[in-house]
Protein backbone atom coordinates (compact mmCIF):
# COMPACT_ATOMS: atom_id res chain seq x y z
CA UNK A 1 0.00 0.00 0.00
CA UNK A 2 1.31 3.59 -0.69
CA UNK A 3 -0.42 6.76 0.03
CA UNK A 4 -0.13 9.47 -2.03
CA UNK A 5 -0.52 12.19 -0.30
CA UNK A 6 0.60 15.32 -2.83
CA UNK A 7 -2.51 15.55 -4.42
CA UNK A 8 -5.27 18.45 -2.57
CA UNK A 9 -8.13 16.52 -3.84
CA UNK A 10 -6.90 13.22 -2.01
CA UNK A 11 -8.18 13.77 1.31
CA UNK A 12 -7.52 10.98 3.37
CA UNK A 13 -7.78 10.21 7.15
CA UNK A 14 -3.89 9.17 7.95
CA UNK A 15 -4.09 9.41 11.59
CA UNK A 16 -3.86 5.62 12.14
CA UNK A 17 -1.74 5.56 9.41
CA UNK A 18 0.44 8.24 11.94
CA UNK A 19 0.03 7.22 15.37
CA UNK A 20 0.57 3.59 14.50
CA UNK A 21 3.82 3.96 12.59
CA UNK A 22 5.28 6.59 14.65
CA UNK A 23 5.80 4.44 17.81
CA UNK A 24 6.06 4.38 20.85
CA UNK A 25 5.54 8.15 21.48
CA UNK A 26 6.38 9.31 24.96
CA UNK A 27 3.80 10.26 27.11
CA UNK A 28 3.11 13.90 28.27
CA UNK A 29 0.85 13.56 31.52
CA UNK A 30 -0.03 17.81 31.38
CA UNK A 31 -1.59 19.06 34.18
CA UNK A 32 -2.18 23.01 34.25
CA UNK A 33 -5.11 25.28 36.09
CA UNK A 34 -7.61 27.55 34.66
CA UNK A 35 -8.37 30.82 35.48
CA UNK A 36 -10.92 29.95 37.56
CA UNK A 37 -8.22 27.99 39.83
CA UNK A 38 -9.88 24.76 38.75
CA UNK A 39 -7.01 21.92 38.28
CA UNK A 40 -6.57 20.08 35.01
CA UNK A 41 -4.65 17.26 34.17
CA UNK A 42 -4.48 15.58 30.58
CA UNK A 43 -1.89 12.92 28.61
CA UNK A 44 -0.73 13.75 25.22
CA UNK A 45 1.44 11.40 23.66
CA UNK A 46 2.84 14.11 20.85
CA UNK A 47 5.57 15.02 23.03
CA UNK A 48 9.01 15.58 22.45
CA UNK A 49 12.26 17.70 23.61
CA UNK A 50 12.51 20.61 21.52
CA UNK A 51 15.92 21.95 22.57
CA UNK A 52 18.29 21.58 25.49
CA UNK A 53 20.02 24.73 25.54
CA UNK A 54 17.68 26.24 26.72
CA UNK A 55 15.26 23.73 27.99
CA UNK A 56 12.00 23.76 25.71
CA UNK A 57 9.46 20.92 26.00
CA UNK A 58 7.16 20.27 22.90
CA UNK A 59 3.29 19.12 23.26
CA UNK A 60 1.03 19.01 20.13
CA UNK A 61 -2.88 19.44 20.96
CA UNK A 62 -4.64 17.37 17.70
CA UNK A 63 -7.57 19.98 17.42
CA UNK A 64 -10.78 17.60 18.39
CA UNK A 65 -13.77 17.19 16.04
CA UNK A 66 -15.89 20.42 17.02
CA UNK A 67 -12.66 22.16 16.82
CA UNK A 68 -12.17 23.68 20.19
CA UNK A 69 -9.44 24.11 21.90
CA UNK A 70 -8.84 21.41 24.85
CA UNK A 71 -8.78 22.72 28.35
CA UNK A 72 -5.09 22.16 28.81
CA UNK A 73 -4.57 24.48 25.83
CA UNK A 74 -7.34 27.01 27.12
CA UNK A 75 -5.52 27.08 30.74
CA UNK A 76 -2.15 27.57 28.96
CA UNK A 77 -2.92 30.76 27.37
CA UNK A 78 -4.77 31.95 30.20
CA UNK A 79 -2.31 31.09 33.17
CA UNK A 80 0.97 30.29 30.86
CA UNK A 81 1.60 27.40 33.36
CA UNK A 82 1.92 23.53 33.22
CA UNK A 83 3.63 20.46 34.69
CA UNK A 84 4.61 17.45 32.79
CA UNK A 85 4.58 14.47 34.61
CA UNK A 86 6.25 11.43 33.49
CA UNK A 87 3.76 8.32 33.82
CA UNK A 88 5.75 5.20 34.31
CA UNK A 89 3.65 1.60 34.27
CA UNK A 90 2.31 1.93 37.78
CA UNK A 91 0.24 4.73 36.86
CA UNK A 92 -1.34 3.56 33.45
CA UNK A 93 -4.66 3.46 35.03
CA UNK A 94 -5.03 6.43 36.45
CA UNK A 95 -3.78 7.98 33.36
CA UNK A 96 -6.03 6.78 31.11
CA UNK A 97 -8.84 7.58 33.69
CA UNK A 98 -7.98 10.73 33.11
CA UNK A 99 -8.80 10.93 29.35
CA UNK A 100 -12.23 11.13 29.85
CA UNK A 101 -14.12 13.55 28.83
CA UNK A 102 -15.08 15.66 31.84
CA UNK A 103 -16.70 19.48 31.86
CA UNK A 104 -13.93 22.05 32.64
CA UNK A 105 -15.45 22.63 35.79
CA UNK A 106 -14.51 19.63 37.16
CA UNK A 107 -10.69 18.50 38.04
CA UNK A 108 -8.98 15.36 36.80
CA UNK A 109 -7.32 14.67 39.87
CA UNK A 110 -10.35 14.52 41.69
CA UNK A 111 -12.64 12.45 39.33
CA UNK A 112 -9.91 10.10 38.85
CA UNK A 113 -8.85 9.91 42.41
CA UNK A 114 -5.66 11.31 41.69
CA UNK A 115 -2.83 12.35 44.50
CA UNK A 116 -1.71 15.62 43.74
CA UNK A 117 1.27 17.74 45.54
CA UNK A 118 2.26 21.80 45.20
CA UNK A 119 4.74 22.40 42.39
CA UNK A 120 7.99 24.73 43.36
CA UNK A 121 8.28 27.33 40.95
CA UNK A 122 4.52 26.83 38.88
CA UNK A 123 0.78 26.99 40.36
CA UNK A 124 -0.45 23.63 38.53
CA UNK A 125 -0.41 21.28 41.16
CA UNK A 126 1.72 18.05 40.46
CA UNK A 127 1.10 13.91 40.24
CA UNK A 128 2.65 13.24 43.29
CA UNK A 129 3.08 9.90 42.65
CA UNK A 130 4.90 11.06 39.32
CA UNK A 131 9.01 9.99 39.49
CA UNK A 132 9.61 12.77 36.89
CA UNK A 133 8.12 16.12 36.38
CA UNK A 134 8.93 19.13 34.43
CA UNK A 135 7.23 22.60 35.58
CA UNK A 136 6.76 24.59 32.32
CA UNK A 137 6.01 27.99 31.63
CA UNK A 138 4.68 28.95 28.36
CA UNK A 139 6.93 30.17 25.35
CA UNK A 140 4.73 29.98 22.48
CA UNK A 141 1.89 27.95 20.75
CA UNK A 142 2.57 27.32 16.99
CA UNK A 143 -0.62 27.03 15.20
CA UNK A 144 -0.01 24.27 12.16
CA UNK A 145 -3.94 24.29 11.49
CA UNK A 146 -7.10 25.40 13.19
CA UNK A 147 -8.88 22.86 11.30
CA UNK A 148 -10.38 19.66 13.51
CA UNK A 149 -7.36 16.99 13.70
CA UNK A 150 -4.68 20.22 12.95
CA UNK A 151 -2.29 20.57 14.98
CA UNK A 152 -1.40 23.24 17.53
CA UNK A 153 1.81 22.99 19.65
CA UNK A 154 2.79 24.00 22.47
CA UNK A 155 6.19 24.82 23.78
CA UNK A 156 7.34 25.21 27.03
CA UNK A 157 10.13 26.38 28.80
CA UNK A 158 11.31 23.76 31.44
CA UNK A 159 12.05 26.18 34.62
CA UNK A 160 12.59 23.23 37.41
CA UNK A 161 13.09 19.32 37.15
CA UNK A 162 12.04 17.07 40.12
CA UNK A 163 13.40 13.96 39.88
CA UNK A 164 12.91 10.87 42.67
CA UNK A 165 15.79 9.72 44.34
CA UNK A 166 14.67 6.10 43.72
CA UNK A 167 15.34 6.77 40.08
CA UNK A 168 18.71 8.52 40.29
CA UNK A 169 21.81 6.14 39.81
CA UNK A 170 25.20 8.02 39.76
CA UNK A 171 22.88 11.55 39.22
CA UNK A 172 21.08 10.11 35.92
CA UNK A 173 17.45 8.83 35.85
CA UNK A 174 17.87 4.90 35.48
CA UNK A 175 15.05 4.01 32.73
CA UNK A 176 15.00 0.44 34.74
CA UNK A 177 13.90 2.21 37.71
CA UNK A 178 11.27 4.68 35.82
CA UNK A 179 9.70 2.10 33.92
CA UNK A 180 8.03 4.74 32.06
CA UNK A 181 5.35 4.02 29.03
CA UNK A 182 5.08 4.62 25.56
CA UNK A 183 1.68 5.13 23.47
CA UNK A 184 1.15 3.05 20.41
CA UNK A 185 -1.74 2.55 17.87
CA UNK A 186 -5.44 2.13 19.26
CA UNK A 187 -5.50 1.49 22.64
CA UNK A 188 -2.41 -0.03 23.16
CA UNK A 189 0.79 0.80 25.14
CA UNK A 190 4.53 -0.20 25.50
CA UNK A 191 6.20 -0.67 28.39
CA UNK A 192 10.35 0.03 28.88
CA UNK A 193 11.31 -3.16 30.87
CA UNK A 194 13.40 -4.78 28.00
CA UNK A 195 16.03 -2.92 27.33
CA UNK A 196 19.49 -3.18 25.56
CA UNK A 197 22.11 -0.89 24.66
CA UNK A 198 24.05 0.14 21.29
CA UNK A 199 27.58 1.85 21.54
CA UNK A 200 27.68 4.85 19.04
CA UNK A 201 30.19 3.65 16.36
CA UNK A 202 33.84 5.43 16.39
CA UNK A 203 34.74 6.69 13.21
Amino acid sequence: MYLDLTDDGNKINIYSQLVGGITPRPIAWVSTVSSDGVANLAPYSFFTVASVNPPVLSVTQVNPSDNKNKDTLNNLLATKECVINVVSHELVEQMNQSCGNYPSSVSEFIAANIESTVSKFVKPLSVKASKVRYECTLREVITISKQPAGGQMMLLDVVGVFIDDSVLVDGYINPTALQSVGKMGGNDFATTQQLFSLARPQL
